[in-house]
């Protein structure tokens, strides 16, 4: 992986995820580094690493860019840049349903000149690998406050005393110790108050900024995934016989790669749509584009590798392909970064607020000619 690292950077392809309003990036847009990222998601547990491109630490570095004071960019952002160090994202808790973020019941105390974190996290993606050295940690510093004005974030150092990675977790039976996710806990971790990221309060806001393109980044890396298995499963069907035919001659083959064709072509064009009106408008204002994508992308992909391990057979539930491995990881997805349902539900909620003021548009513009009149 340090060998790949050293050839990537001389290559120019670092930090590729960094678009071009960070100096410290590569200097692409949105829509640009997506077609970067779908090929590095052909193998998305080795080019994404070997690029510096990898989840959690491209959002984590985005907070750091966008939200960091200039001791925290010295001390944290520069070495992920550098690929010396890794990261994690502490959000999730096992206590409570962590779709709705304002559940979270970690707690971030003053104490003196600094915060005391007590509280207990899981799925933290990266927690586990030898190199994770900080973890950007959500809890509620103020029950007293608004609903969304009671989080923030603070950045944990690794070894303080205190954090433990409990244990790590399985997905659908695949192992990704030491590099996965983990069970982590925070017992009484003292974080001196420089470490609070944007203010007290400020949770909220940080977290949107940081997984508005990450969702992106996840659809993008998912593309990749489709493609190579699409790839197999064209190859396998036409090297492999059954009842005195090659399988791709049989009917229903033929339909399953038509149908998947269109499928990945369509989550394509959903998830070029939201880079580019990311690049146009800002995250904040994409939030329908991305959440369409992130409901409809992680579905179609999985639908496409459901069809690849069907004409592989036994073969395409093993370790032989990654089709399986690939399958864990997509189904995964349809909870990460929110759930289906939650993306659903914003979408719904914009979409009826748009049509009431084209609705109203209609109404007034009506109004306005009657009076003419």
């Amino acid at each position: 992986m340090e060998r790949l690292k050293e050839r990537a950077r001389a290559l120019g392809l670092w930090n590729l995820f960094l678009t071009k309003e960070y100096k410290e990036g590569a200097g692409l847009s949105n829509y640009e580094y997506a077609v970067l990222c779908e090929i590095m998601g052909h193998s998305p547990n080795l080019a994404p690493e070997a690029c510096n491109c990898s989840a959690p630490d491209t959002g984590n570095m985005e907070v750091f860019a966008k939200y960091g004071s200039a001791a925290q960019k010295q001390k944290w952002l520069e070495p992920l840049l550098n690929g010396q160090i890794r990261s994690a994202f502490a959000m999730t808790e096992p206590a409570v349903a962590s779709s709705d973020a304002t559940n979270i019941c970690t707690r971030i105390e003053r104490q003196g000149s600094g915060y005391v974190v007590n509280g207990r996290k899981w799925w933290i993606s990266g927690a586990g690998h030898p190199r994770c050295a900080v973890f950007i940690t959500m809890g509620k510093t103020d029950l007293g406050a608004s609903k969304y004005g009671q989080q923030s974030i603070v950045v944990v150092p690794a070894d303080a005393p205190g954090v433990t990675v409990v244990r790590p977790l399985t997905v659908f039976g695949y192992d990704d110790a030491p590099h996965g996710h983990c069970e982590v806990v925070f017992d009484n971790v003292w974080v001196p108050a420089e470490n609070l990221i944007l203010g007290e309060g400020r949770g909220f806001e940080v977290i949107q900024g940081r997984l508005g393109p990450g969702r992106i980044h996840h659809c993008m890396r998912s593309l990749g995934m489709a493609e190579r298995a699409l790839a197999l499963m064209v190859d396998r069907v036409q090297s492999r016989v059954t009842f005195g035919r090659k399988i791709v001659e049989h009917g229903v083959v033929l339909d399953y790669i038509a149908k998947s064709r269109m499928e990945l072509e369509s989550a394509r064009m959903l998830v070029l749509r939201a880079a580019d009106m990311i690049d146009k408008v800002g995250a904040k204002n994409a939030k329908k584009e991305i959440a369409m994508a992130k409901v409809v992308v992680p579905s179609s992909v999985l639908t496409i590798l459901d069809r690849a391990i069907q004409m592989f057979g036994a073969g395409g539930v093993g370790q032989d392909t990654p089709l399986a491995e690939f399958w864990a990881g997509m189904r995964t997805l349809r909870i990460a970064d929110g759930p289906d349902e939650v993306h659903t539900r914003q979408i719904a909620q914009l979409e009826i607020k748009e049509q009431n003021a084209k609705l109203a548009a209609r109404k007034r513009n009506a109004a306005m000619s009657q009076a003419k009149l």
